[in-house]
């Protein structure tokens, strides 16, 4: 994949490595970025969302690192520390308990986090009641409301907010996806209702007619001009945008960075510390002559190695929820090619089927993959005679599509439905290569 990353070299040669990203980067227009004014945006109450079941209304906000500073009075963010705000009413005979390890298995307690902000005076206890009094506090007894901050793990541009309330009569689950106006992501960007004319839609209701127009979809990404083939379009997700987009940031997944002078500048830090950059920018592929319209990435230690999916939106509706194409491929390293305008590039792992059933797995446990099914997409290529991306790296794959129905959470793992439709090869078949080089 084209990258936004210098490649491994001597130490001498590192700067002579930078330069000539930054240079490719700002050539490409990364010096003109649209920097969002946190004073002009809504306070984190405006932008909360409410919802409400059975008796219980939940509200859910997330405060930027400006405002979360405002409210505690110290650099949160600077300790990768984000406050989400919880308010809960109940109006139901018996009181509920909030789980914060719902919404964040290694959230920190108030003490814990004041600790990190204490002063050299140790008879100073001013943080500490200041970071107590503002924790949500259990329960939230029968006609009663009950506010305040759970401290999280920093997830910046988007957080999926899971909030779990118990009682000993019974268990509810909300789910909400909360925005960073200060962070700037494609997907922010983009505006799905006016991709197409309600004319160009279709709308289908059989799996048959569906699987007929899923298959006739484009086979691989292309380039701008729309004359080379790419990467392999393996994946396809029908679902709303936020259960789709909540279903990966719940898993570890990341948006990524628009281009920009900042986000240039943060991809070149990541590599000269060798560090990782989980919101670092991906070039664009096209399908339907448009680049992606969202994509998102998991990123190991390093800049250089990432699992990174794109998506775009298709006409098709499913029995009225949309439906998305998509490509995702696992980097592995960076080498330099004169294919890509910025001189070096990601090394895709030539294994795509396994990206693709890795997605798969992370999905069915974030608890939203409801039912599963394979069509004919690319056609098989083995590894004897491997087809090539857009910037020379070779693939293999059994040719397949993966069709991921995504609903609200929660889904058991026991509740994915199999759709028999095409059949990957078993894994005895695929490393032996008989299903993948006959054709």
């Amino acid at each position: 994949m084209r990258a936004l990353t210098c490649t491994h070299g001597a130490a001498r040669s590192r700067s002579w490595q930078s330069a000539i990203l930054a240079t490719a980067l700002i050539a490409q227009g990364c010096a003109a970025s649209d920097k969002p004014n946190e004073a002009q945006s809504p306070s984190y109450i405006d932008r909360a969302e409410t919802q409400a079941q059975n008796g219980l209304s939940v509200t859910a906000g997330l405060p930027t690192a400006g405002e979360a500073r405002e409210i505690y009075g110290v650099d949160l963010a600077g300790k990768l520390i984000q406050p989400v705000w919880i308010e809960i009413r109940n109006d139901t005979e018996y009181p509920y308990w909030l789980l914060p390890a719902g919404l964040d298995p290694n959230h920190f307690s108030a003490s814990e986090a004041a600790y990190a902000f204490r002063t050299s005076d140790p008879g100073d206890q001013s943080i500490g009641r200041r970071f107590d009094a503002l924790n949500f506090r259990n329960p939230v007894m029968p006609g009663s409301t009950v506010s305040g901050f759970v401290l999280a793990n920093l997830d910046e541009g988007v957080k999926v907010i899971d909030v779990d309330v118990v009682s000993r009569h019974g268990a509810k689950s909300f789910t909400f996806i909360a925005v960073d106006p200060t962070f700037s992501f494609v997907s922010k960007r983009i505006d799905f209702e006016s991709i197409y004319r309600q004319d160009e839609l279709i709308d289908v209701e059989g799996e048959d007619e569906l699987r007929a127009l899923l298959e006739a979809l484009p086979c691989c990404t292309t380039n701008a001009n729309g004359d080379e083939a790419g990467d392999p379009l393996n994946l396809v997700l029908i679902g709303a945008f936020r259960e789709i987009a909540g279903a990966m940031v719940r898993r570890g997944w990341h948006p990524t960075e628009i281009i920009s002078a900042k986000s240039v500048w943060r991809t070149i830090a990541a590599f000269l510390r060798g560090s990782r950059y989980r919101y670092s920018p991906i070039s664009p592929l096209y399908v339907f002559s448009r680049p992606q319209e969202f994509a998102a990435q998991k990123a190991r230690s390093s800049i250089h190695e990432r699992n990174h999916a794109r998506f775009w939106l298709t006409p098709i509706r499913y029995r009225g929820r949309a439906v998305f194409v998509g490509q995702i491929s696992r980097d592995i390293g960076i080498k330099y090619t004169l294919k890509s305008p910025t001189i070096s590039t990601h090394k895709i792992d030539p294994n795509v089927d396994e990206a693709r059933r890795y997605l798969l797995e992370d999905l069915a446990y974030s608890q939203a993959l409801d039912r599963i099914g394979f069509i004919r997409g690319v056609g098989a290529a083995g590894k004897g005679a491997p087809r090539t991306n857009l910037v020379g790296d070779p693939y293999y794959t059994d040719g397949l599509r993966a069709v991921l129905f995504i609903e609200p959470r929660p889904r058991a793992l026991n509740e994915i439905d199999l759709i028999e439709w095409e059949r990957p090869p078993s894994p005895v078949a695929s490393r032996s290569e008989i299903s993948l080089d006959a054709e």
